[in-house]
This record gives C-alpha cells, sequence and structure tokens, in this order.
C-alpha cells in the first residue's frame, strides 16, 4: 500500500555523473510502490544556501537531506524521501532538493539548468530559495528555466502566449514558493509597511513604457507572472550566529533565533496546507507510477540534447498506461469467460450472449485504467482483440460440439453396428428389431445433455 511508504531516510533519485543525468533504479522500484496521488515539493537554489535544512523540516527530521558545512556544493544530482502526508491522508508527500547552482566545479553551466528544469517539470511546489533579497539575476534565471520550459509545451506549438494562456497547461504548473534566506532589508516601499508577498510581487510587477529597455525588464516578470499565477514568500532571518551556522542541523530550536524557529514553521505549515496533488493537463491526478513514467521521459529528453515536452511525456504515459489498461481488460474478459462458460453451449446464441455482457464489463475495466485515450485508439484496440476471442470460442465451442457429439455417436450406437456386423439382424424379423433399437438410441442420444450446435448435424 502506498500509505506503507516510510522511506527512512532520502536516496539519490537521479544521479549527475559526468554532469550527465542517470536515474537510480532503487529509487523507481520505491515510486512505481505508490498508488495514491503524490504532492511533490522540489527545491532549487545556490549551492551553500540551507536548501537541505529546509527539506528536513518539511520531513520532520534534523538529518536527512545532507547539509553541508563548507565552501564545496554537497547534494550532487535529485534525491528524494517519500512519505504519508503529515496532514492529508491518502497522499504521499514526495520531496526533492537538488544539487546547489553555480557550482564553481561545474565545467559546463548548461547542467545547472538541466537539473533546475527536471524539478520544475516534477514538481507540484516549486521551491525556490535565494539568498538576501529579490534580485534582478534571480529573476533572470527563474525566467531563463521558466522559459526553457516553452519547452515544456502541452501541445506542438511554439507561441508562449498560446501555450500559457491555456488554463489546462498552467494548472499542470506548480505553485511557486520563494524562499528568502538570511533577509536583511526592511519590508517597506514608501515608509509603507508590505508583506513578504507584497515585496514579491512588487517585484515582479512589470514597467510602463514601450522601449526596449522597458520592454526587456517586463519580459522574465510577465513570463513569470504567467506561467506561476499561484506564488508566495518566506523571509528567513539569520538563523544564528554566523560561527554556529556550519554545525546548523545539530543545533535546537533554544539555541535559533526565536524568529528564524517561527519563520520555518510558518513554511512547513503553508507547504502542508497548500499541498497540491501533482497534475498533467485535463486534470489528471499522478501518482507513483505516472511521476516515474514523466521522469523517464524528460531525463531521456535532456540527456538526448532535445527539450523536454509535455505533449511527448503525457504521449508517453498514456501508451504505457493504456496499454495496461487494455491488458487488465482483457485478463478480466479471460477470467469472467473461463469461469461462465462451459463448451459447448446449448446454442450458439447462448455463447454470443455471455460474450457480449463480459465484453462490456471489459470496456468498463478499461475505462476506469485509460488515460488520455485520443480518438479512443486503444479502446478500438480492445474491441477488436475482443472480437477475436469471440470468433475463436465460436471455433472452440463448434470444436468442442463435434466432439461431444462423436463420442456420444461412438458410445451409444458403437454396439449397434457390432451387432450388425454380427448378423444378429440377418434373420426374419430383423429389419423391425433393428429400427426398434435405432429408434431407442436415437432417443437416449438426444437425451444426453449440452451437445452443442453439431447435435443434429
Amino acid at each position: 500500500m502506498a500509505s506503507e511508504i516510510h522511506m527512512p531516510g532520502p536516496m539519490c533519485l537521479i544521479e549527475n555523473i559526468n554532469e550527465q543525468l542517470m536515474i537510480n533504479q532503487e529509487a523507481l522500484k520505491i515510486l512505481s510502490a505508490i498508488t495514491q496521488p503524490v504532492v511533490v515539493v522540489a527545491i532549487v537554489g545556490l549551492y551553500r544556501t540551507g536548501k537541505s535544512y529546509l527539506m528536513n523540516k518539511l520531513a520532520g527530521k534534523k538529518h536527512g537531506f545532507s547539509v553541508g558545512s563548507t565552501v564545496q556544493s554537497h547534494t550532487k544530482g535529485i534525491w528524494m524521501w517519500c512519505m504519508p502526508h503529515p496532514e492529508k491522508s491518502n497522499l504521499t508527500l514526495v520531496l526533492l532538493d537538488t544539487e546547489g547552482l553555480g557550482d564553481v566545479e561545474k565545467v559546463d553551466k548548461k547542467n545547472d539548468t538541466q537539473v533546475f528544469a527536471l524539478a520544475m517539470l516534477l514538481s507540484s511546489i516549486f521551491v525556490y530559495n535565494t539568498m538576501n533579497k529579490i534580485d534582478q539575476e534571480a529573476i533572470d534565471l527563474l525566467h531563463k528555466v521558466t522559459e526553457l520550459t516553452n519547452l515544456l509545451r502541452e501541445r506542438s506549438s511554439s507561441d508562449l502566449d498560446e501555450v500559457a494562456d491555456s488554463a489546462d497547461f498552467v494548472s499542470s504548473f506548480p505553485d511557486l514558493v520563494w524562499t528568502l534566506r538570511d533577509f536583511f532589508l526592511e519590508l517597506e516601499i514608501d515608509e509603507q509597511v508590505i508583506t513578504a508577498d507584497e515585496y514579491l510581487e512588487n517585484s515582479l510587477r512589470p514597467k510602463q513604457g514601450t522601449d526596449q529597455t522597458v520592454q526587456n525588464f517586463n519580459l522574465p516578470r510577465l513570463c513569470i507572472q504567467k506561467f506561476f499565477p499561484m506564488k508566495k514568500c518566506f523571509i528567513f532571518e539569520l538563523p544564528s550566529h554566523r560561527k554556529k551556522l556550519a554545525q546548523l542541523e545539530t543545533l535546537r530550536d533554544d539555541e535559533l533565533d526565536p524568529e528564524f524557529v517561527q519563520q520555518v514553521a510558518e513554511f512547513c505549515s503553508y507547504i502542508f496546507s497548500h499541498s497540491k496533488i501533482k497534475a498533467l493537463p485535463g486534470d489528471i491526478k499522478v501518482n507513483g507510477p505516472r511521476l516515474e513514467s514523466l521522469m523517464l521521459t524528460y531525463v531521456n529528453a535532456i540527456n538526448s540534447g532535445d527539450l523536454p515536452c509535455m505533449e511527448n511525456a503525457v504521449l508517453a504515459l498514456a501508451q504505457i498506461e493504456n496499454s495496461a489498461a487494455v491488458q487488465k481488460a482483457i485478463a478480466h474478459y479471460d477470467q469472467q469467460m473461463g469461469q461462465k462458460v462451459q463448451l459447448p453451449t446449448e446454442t450458439l446464441q447462448e455463447l454470443l450472449d455471455l460474450h457480449r455482457a463480459t465484453e462490456r464489463e471489459a470496456i468498463e475495466v478499461f475505462m476506469k485504467s485509460s488515460f488520455k485515450d485520443v480518438d479512443r485508439k486503444f479502446q478500438k484496440d480492445l474491441v477488436t482483440q475482443l472480437e477475436a476471442k469471440q470468433e475463436d470460442f465460436c471455433k472452440q465451442n463448434l470444436q468442442a460440439s463435434w466432439d461431444r457429439c462423436s463420442a456420444l455417436l461412438q458410445g451409444i450406437f458403437g454396439p449397434l453396428e457390432e451387432e450388425v456386423n454380427q448378423g444378429i439382424y440377418s434373420k426374419p424379423g430383423g429389419y423391425r428389431l433393428y429400427i426398434q433399437k435405432m429408434e431407442r438410441l436415437k432417443k437416449n442420444y438426444y437425451q444426453e445433455p449440452r451437445k452443442g450446435i453439431q447435435r443434429h448435424a
């Protein structure tokens, strides 16, 4: 059961080996066992900015995701921790901690963007962790990856406006939670106190004007506003004296700044209460196997140099799930017909009625498990297979009837043939006795049950 997924700690989901993304097969086995809908929380940001600390708090643990204490980037690839949702029953919480962006040891900075985009594609809540304040560099980076997910198009269109305006498309995009660490500014505009959310909205507000400078300023903001209609901002004070930050995960709450402790608690409470199930266009809820399929499609696309496309991911998922739905329906048909049908049936109509009733059941089984069966392609394939099974049953029924009748005829009339060969009826009055015996044997034959459609042949 999905509710029994209790990972004692996180596991590497996607390894980043020589800046090539590799999926961990053991982690896939865990995902494939999650039958419940999943809430996927992914965090992305510069390395050494405390991402793993926040994810451990969401997991309700002091330790788990690796929290480094040096200038070296610690987390590599994407790490996963699955657990029952702490506040909502029948949901599984999947936490994804990503390696830090901007690692000076990396040769190819494109790899940063790939990890960033993959986390965005897989998540239903996307936590963007930055330092100190919202600046142009952070906005540009988020815009770059968000634009990269015009990659993430629901249909094969290069028109960003057309895609982004689709309510269906936006509904499958994650909610954005922007976290600002070691925040030092006063939350004020024009000497008016503002909230963290108002600070975020103001930072993303486009300017009036039509010149190129204004357009360049507005483009990333308009894109982010479009893709992330649901946005939330949290600010975090410096957790403790800087000398103690290297041991942050070992410090008790009473050793931390009370403001920071309260801010972390509010962050976790918001994530849990506003949990959004990962969904695909059409409000298709994602469970473990579907998340696994999406990840395989995206990673393969990234590694091959293609842009991961939502359309391709959904098509791949539909292929897998609908093929499985067809097999499930066929298995149901075979099981039910095996239980209901005793060959030979007395009439062809009896067999056809059983087939049609079981065919309806099989199609219902398929419909419950199918997923975006465009043009009813897979349902038509199912019906074709069921028609072939009906034809096969009819042939089996005919043969079973033939075999049954042949065996009865041999058993009932075989002794009469022996008597004829012995000349028992080659005497005066023998013909009358033969006719009487023949009529009696015919009566016996017709009284035998379940001879089927060949009984008069």
